[in-house]
């Protein structure tokens, strides 16, 4: 009687390939991904600071309360450059600044950039411009509060926590980020805007 010997079956187990049981997310999904959630941190981001800048132009026109008393309004006769460069008290245009305090051009021009800037940014249009107009307004109002000076002109503390980088800064950087990374095309009205005939025709309308 012949004897045939059959190969052995082994029984244990075995891990599964991640990579045939397509547990591993594709390059292509996860990059998708990681773009869709960078639009949206922008979009929120970009929102946020069209708020600040639109609250900023609400207060100081009706005089809501907070940093504007009420009644002390634009519409009430109020100036909301007055109280702001009338009280710079340090840097090298601390004069220049009081006197465009509560002038009438210093006063339009101040709340028609806040407006524009808050519109530009909350609908995700022209946000090149406002970066551009945003950055020379944080410019003016760094210099005015001027955080290098460790004194006020009268010789008391200035009370300035750092010698460069302050708010004013931050907001700027904030514009410019926003407007190169194209933030407006999510959550808002930049692709639509984009596609207009005078805007293709004039990129820095973007």
């Amino acid at each position: 009687m012949a004897v045939h010997e059959h190969p052995h079956r082994h029984t244990g187990f075995r891990f599964p390939s991640l990579r045939r049981a397509g547990t591993a997310p594709a390059a292509g999904e996860t990059t998708a991904t990681a773009t869709a959630t960078r639009a949206y941190v922008f979009a929120g981001l970009r929102l946020l600071t069209g708020f600040v800048f639109l609250w900023a132009f609400l207060d100081k026109t009706f005089g809501l309360g907070y940093a504007t008393g009420s009644g002390k309004g634009w519409i009430d006769g109020g100036s909301p450059t007055k109280g702001f460069l009338g009280g710079v008290a340090a840097g090298p245009m601390e004069s220049t600044f009081h006197d465009w305090a509560g002038t009438a051009w210093a006063d339009w021009l101040f709340m028609l950039g806040l407006l524009g800037i808050g519109l530009a940014l909350v609908s995700g249009i022209a946000l090149r411009l406002a970066a551009v107009a945003g950055t020379a307004m944080m410019a003016l109002m760094w210099i005015a509060e001027w955080p290098p000076a460790k004194h006020l002109s009268d010789g008391s503390a200035s009370m300035s926590t750092n010698p460069f980088a302050d708010y004013h800064l931050i907001y700027a950087i904030v514009l410019i980020a926003l407007a190169v990374a194209g933030a407006g095309a999510t959550w808002g009205l930049g692709k639509a805007w984009a596609r207009l005939p005078f805007v293709s025709r004039n990129r820095w309308l973007l």
